[in-house]
């Protein structure tokens, strides 16, 4: 890539950092602990709401996971309408359809229930209803909502998107398979709500994935240095502390409470780390297998996560090296040694949890595509270590490709 493109990157970012330091940043507030879900009837009644719209998943439905909140509300006499359709990288036509409910049934907010896919189309649909003369479409990016949302009450039910604590939706357009994030502050939920009890059902596949997700996450923003503060740095340690010690437990025992608590505010801390620092390639490219080829973003994230590392080289040792004394799974050597042992930890890490080297459905003619939409996500916003061109995108998509 030539100098001057890289060097209008830079400028970029140097002078968004300035701006983005005057913004209005805030947390979602934690509620936290098994049993937390009850206090939702409490949350609510504190914004106002008299009717909230629930939005949540068919998988949680059947598992019973969104019936027990549910019946928090009906026990504390809250009426409220469902949407329980949301499916994985969810659409533009979901994303309308939700508007539309909450509209007809005149709610007054929002509790999502759920991973990133329900979470994310509350988001979008609750930034509809500030902007009722907008298409999805037209909020995709950077700061195109600017309105407050109604009461947004998240609820996850994995411990890895993090999206409970984020200014992001990720959207997936139907019609071009793009998938693409809403980014505004007014996109952070007012509560977030992590109940570890939740999460307990969840299948050993999705714990590894969501988990890694996290870990995503929180590398990524230790990585983009710009943008960083001391306390998304501090976050960022934190997370990837707690899920080496925690996500390979909460693979083995699903029941492990103490675990699951512990990468659930893991995830809430890496989200607001990425909120704040910004991701990299790992999500550019991770983006464009969701929009594609359906492919779990936490996935997508976990199997191109040491590729991307690896190939970004010195660049990154020496933040790498400290978060391998962190995770405890680098001592001595110098700091290149510490930074490849934390690549090939990740790396072992996925293969003791069932997560692939790599995948074998990208196909020839979507490479020229996927290499578009990730140097287009990525610049100039993301404040990535090594500025990838097509050359070097193709070839780290080539690894990802087995």
């Amino acid at each position: 890539m030539g100098a001057r493109k890289v060097a209008y990157y830079r400028t970029f970012q140097a002078v968004f950092n300035i701006g983005a330091r005057c913004l209005p940043w805030r947390k979602a507030e934690r509620v936290e602990g098994p049993g937390s879900i009850a206090r939702i009837p409490e949350l609510l009644r504190s914004c106002g709401v008299e009717k909230p719209l629930v939005v949540t998943d068919p998988g949680l439905m059947k598992a019973g996971v969104a019936p027990k909140i549910l019946a928090e509300l009906d026990q504390a006499g809250i009426p409220y309408a469902l949407f329980d359709t949301v499916a994985p990288n969810p659409s533009v036509d979901a994303v309308n359809a939700i508007r539309a409910l909450y509209r007809a049934e005149n709610c007054g907010g929002f509790v999502a229930i759920g991973g990133g896919s329900s979470m994310d189309a509350a988001k979008a649909a609750a930034a509809l209803i500030v902007r009722p003369n907008k298409e999805v479409n037209a909020l995709g990016g950077l700061l195109r909502v600017r309105r407050k949302l109604p009461p947004f009450i998240a609820v996850p039910t994995t411990a890895g998107t993090g999206s409970e604590t984020t200014i992001a939706a990720l959207i997936t357009d139907t019609a071009t398979h793009h998938k693409y994030a809403i980014m505004d502050l007014c996109l952070i939920p007012r509560y977030a709500v992590l109940d570890p009890e939740q999460t307990v059902g969840l299948p050993p596949h999705i714990t590894a994935a969501t988990g890694m997700d996290a870990l995503t996450h929180a590398v990524e923003a230790y990585l983009c240095w710009t943008y960083n503060t001391k306390e998304s740095i501090r976050f960022a340690e934190e997370a990837v502390q707690a899920i080496f010690a925690n996500l390979e437990k909460a693979y083995q025992d699903g029941k492990d409470l103490a675990a699951r608590k512990a990468l659930m505010i893991a995830s809430y801390k890496a989200g607001f780390a990425f909120t704040r620092a910004g991701v990299g390639n790992v999500h550019a490219i991770a983006h464009t297998l969701g929009g594609l080829y359906n492919t779990a973003h936490g996935l997508a994230n976990a199997v191109i996560l040491p590729i991307v590392l690896e190939d970004y080289g010195e660049k990154v040792h020496h933040k790498l090296a400290r978060l391998a004394e962190l995770a405890g799974v680098a001592h001595g050597g110098s700091e290149a040694d510490k930074a490849r042992a934390f690549i090939q930890a990740i790396y072992d890490m996925n293969a003791r949890m069932g997560i692939p080297r790599g995948f074998d459905f990208i196909q020839d003619k979507d490479i020229p595509q996927m290499i578009r939409w990730a140097l287009a996500e990525a610049n100039p916003l993301y404040p990535v270590p090594v500025v990838y061109d097509e050359k070097r995108c193709r070839a780290v998509i080539e690894r990802v490709r087995v």
